[in-house]
């Protein structure tokens, strides 16, 4: 692979490359970042988890189930695709659905089969953002993306090089409208989808407390104190807090709130809480507030583990 990091062809005698300058990009990573986070939100119930937009998505396996989920249909193509020709059927089929259901036209879209297969980061993205634009309209997708691309032409006379600049987003014109992500959106949706993420982050909580003997059976209220999130935290991260830190047995809101506040902390100190998240809420059993917090760990733990497994499909 070229050091640039080789890109789809235009035509025949062109190709594109996004040098590392361009991959660094801090709007370009975070980009990516919600795209991961949205993927896996909507498919967590079937156990399906996205570690990276250029490695998993080009063989239609994680497509097909996210298409399937956002336009609510179901695609006559095989479960499992094993081999590179099959793999490229099923991706035809799931992309000649997604772009008739984006009402584009295949000769205009900036994706392809042989893009998509190809591990093309531009196209998977692009691909991705006209999904969410389409199917989850206010989720919140940094604005105004561009990266630098670098194209190579070869004519007669040698290599004809150019640097061209690629937009994946739109800009921001709501930018006075409250920032939303994922979580914004699924308590819009059908409470059993609520449920279900709900059902699945309470028996990772509950595994990883049982050594503890504890476990939960309200994600809602069991976490306004404090206590359980902090004793998880630790649990998870590998350190102990020191009881004189935080209030074992909180007895008034102020404790609570000392409680909270301390967790949050060390999620952001380590870099695991991307959404801010008022402390008050979680002590008012704000259910969105608390499920945030709660799959921030999930994501890096529960979701790590899934992928070490090599579970990319739902469990038989």
């Amino acid at each position: 692979m070229n050091s640039l990091g080789f890109m789809s062809p235009l035509r025949r005698e062109k190709k594109k490359y996004l040098p590392p300058t361009s991959r660094k990009d801090p709007k370009f990573e975070e980009l990516q970042k919600v795209l991961v986070e949205w993927i896996n939100a909507t498919l967590l119930p079937e156990h399906i988890v996205v570690r990276s937009l250029e490695e998993d998505m080009f063989d239609g396996l994680i497509l097909h189930h996210l298409f399937q989920k956002l336009a609510s249909l179901k695609l006559q193509v095989e479960e499992i695709a094993l081999t590179a020709a099959s793999q490229r059927r099923k991706l035809a089929v799931v992309l000649e659905a997604a772009t008739r259901s984006l009402q584009a036209e295949e000769c205009e879209v900036p994706w392809s089969v042989e893009t998509i297969f190809n591990k093309d980061l531009l196209a998977t993205l692009h691909l991705l953002v006209a999904l969410a634009t389409r199917f989850q309209p206010d989720l919140p997708l940094p604005a105004d993306v561009q990266v630098e691309v670098i194209v190579l032409e070869s004519t007669k006379g040698g290599l004809k090089s150019e640097r061209l600049v690629e937009r994946l987003t739109e800009g921001g014109e709501d930018k006075d409208r409250p920032s939303q992500d994922v979580f914004d959106e699924l308590f819009k949706l059908a409470p059993e989808k609520v449920d279900a993420v709900k059902e699945a982050i309470v028996t990772f909580v509950n595994q990883k407390l049982d050594r503890l003997g504890l476990s939960v059976q309200s994600l809602d209220t069991q976490f306004a104190d404090g206590v359980i999130l902090l004793l998880l935290i630790g649990q998870l991260e590998g350190f102990f807090l020191h009881l004189k830190e935080f209030y074992l047995t909180p007895s008034s809101p102020a404790e609570m709130l000392h409680n909270v506040t301390l967790a949050l902390e060390l999620l952001k100190d380590g870099g695991l809480l991307s959404y801010p998240v008022n402390p008050e809420d979680i002590v008012d059993k704000d259910a969105k507030s608390t499920l945030r917090v709660l799959y921030s760990l999930f994501c890096k733990h529960k979701l790590q583990e899934v992928a070490d497994a090599g579970c990319r499909g739902p469990p038989s």
